[in-house]
Formats: structure tokens, C-alpha cells, sequence
């Protein structure tokens, strides 16, 4: 007589996106507290323009977004976190848009802050950009497999700490200050390998939406970087800026 096999048992993991959801304002609170949220405590220069606050408002917008998500997922409302997403859509977009606006307009008043050995604004220009870059691949791919909770869910999660970069690089810590795209790179790469390894030990695999996911923003961070200095580079952001001018 044949024998049901047994249904595989579902494994829970909302700890890693509660947890997830926890961190990130944490992060972006630490890093821009001093300069925006809590801006008043502090004696730091004035944010230079609209589109700055509006870049401010639109990213704590979509951590908000991101911490709501999670939330809804975690607490099984799914059709309103299904209902949500085509706001997400729409914000993910205007994330891309003002982000590469500003990065231009910082660039173009030359308000990114160097030392005498550090990049200048046109060098400086590729991270931001770069991170422009790879949140939209992410993001586009996480909205593309939206029907795919497994693969949309781990994609969006990289998307979310991919934009950590300019929060981490502003925590007033000395080591971050003076480490420069390294450290505040590798910081961003720590949380997302813990995340990943959390993943794979708890599943006893490695999700192809990580490794392709981890594998995009690692890798093109060396690029950037090596991109920064060359005359091709300069070339481009020079071209850029002038749009903005």
C-alpha cells in the first residue's frame, strides 16, 4: 500500500526581515541624524536646497515603505503588503530619479567633502551614481518576479541595504570618517553577508536571488572605484554636471 509522502515543513523566516526592518532606520538615523533628522541639536551647515529635502523626504519615505512591508508580510496581510506595492513602484522611481539629481547637483556645487589626498566631486560622483545603478537592477528584477515571493522577497532586502552606503558613511565614528569607500563599503557588505548567511544556514542553500543579488552590489564596488580615477570617468561625470549647471 503506497505511502503519502509528507509535506515539506515551512520554514519561518520573518526573524531575518523583522530584524532586517529593525536596522535599517537605526542605520539611517545614526548617519543622519546630525545633518537632518535631528538637525536643530546640532551645529551643522544648512541643507543647501529643496531637492536635498526632498531627497531626504523621499528616502525616509522609503524606509518607512520598507519597514511597513515587512511588517504586513510578517503579520500575514498580504493583500494589503500586494496593494502597497504598486506605491512602492512608484516611489522606487522617484528614489532613482531625485537620488541621481542630487549626487548631480552635489557634484556640480562641489559640496561632496574631501581631503587633500581624497577623490574630488567628479571621483566622488560614481559611488552615488553606482548605487543608483545597482538599486535599480535590484529593484527592477525584485518587480519583475513580484509572483515569485521567495526571489521578490530577498531582492528587495538587498535593494534596502544596498542604499545603507550613504547612512553608514555618515555614522560620526572615526574609524568610518577617516576609512573612507572602504569601510563604509565593507560595513554595507557585513550586514548583507550576515543576512545571506543567516538565510542560507536556516534554508541549507544558498538562494540564487542572494548570490546573484550579493554578487551585484560587492562586485561593483572595486569597479567603482577603479572607474573613479580613470580620464574616462571624468569625462562622463564632467558631462553630467554640466547637464546640471
Amino acid at each position: 500500500m503506497a505511502t503519502s509522502q509528507p509535506l515539506p515543513r515551512r520554514i519561518n523566516d520573518r526573524k531575518l526581515y523583522i530584524s532586517a526592518a529593525i536596522l535599517t532606520p537605526i542605520i539611517v538615523l545614526a548617519g543622519f541624524a546630525r545633518t537632518y533628522y535631528l538637525k536643530a541639536l546640532f551645529s551643522t551647515p544648512e541643507i543647501p536646497s529643496r531637492l536635498v529635502h526632498l531627497h531626504g523626504f523621499i528616502m525616509t519615505s522609503w524606509v518607512v515603505l520598507f519597514v511597513v512591508q515587512v511588517t504586513l508580510v510578517a503579520t500575514k496581510r498580504t493583500k494589503t503588503h500586494q496593494r502597497l506595492g504598486i506605491l512602492g513602484s512608484v516611489l522606487a522611481l522617484l528614489v532613482l530619479i531625485v537620488g541621481i539629481l542630487t549626487a548631480l547637483y552635489a557634484a556640480a556645487r562641489d559640496a561632496v567633502t574631501t581631503t587633500a589626498s581624497g577623490p574630488g566631486p567628479l571621483q566622488f560622483l560614481v559611488i552615488p551614481l553606482g548605487d543608483m545603478m545597482v538599486f535599480a537592477i535590484l529593484i527592477g528584477s525584485a518587480l519583475y518576479f513580484r509572483r515569485r515571493f521567495a526571489v521578490h522577497k530577498r531582492l528587495m532586502l538587498v535593494a534596502a541595504i544596498n542604499l545603507l552606503n550613504p547612512a553608514i558613511a555618515r555614522i560620526p565614528l572615526e574609524f568610518i570618517a577617516h576609512g573612507g569607500p572602504l569601510v563604509f563599503f565593507g560595513l554595507t557588505d557585513l550586514i548583507l553577508v550576515a543576512c545571506v548567511a543567516f538565510d542560507t544556514i536556516k534554508h541549507r542553500r544558498l538562494h540564487p536571488a542572494f548570490l546573484w543579488g550579493t554578487l551585484l552590489v560587492v562586485l561593483s564596488q572595486p569597479l567603482r572605484l577603479m572607474l573613479a580615477g580613470t580620464s574616462a570617468w571624468t569625462s562622463i561625470a564632467t558631462a553630467l554636471v554640466d547637464v546640471v549647471r
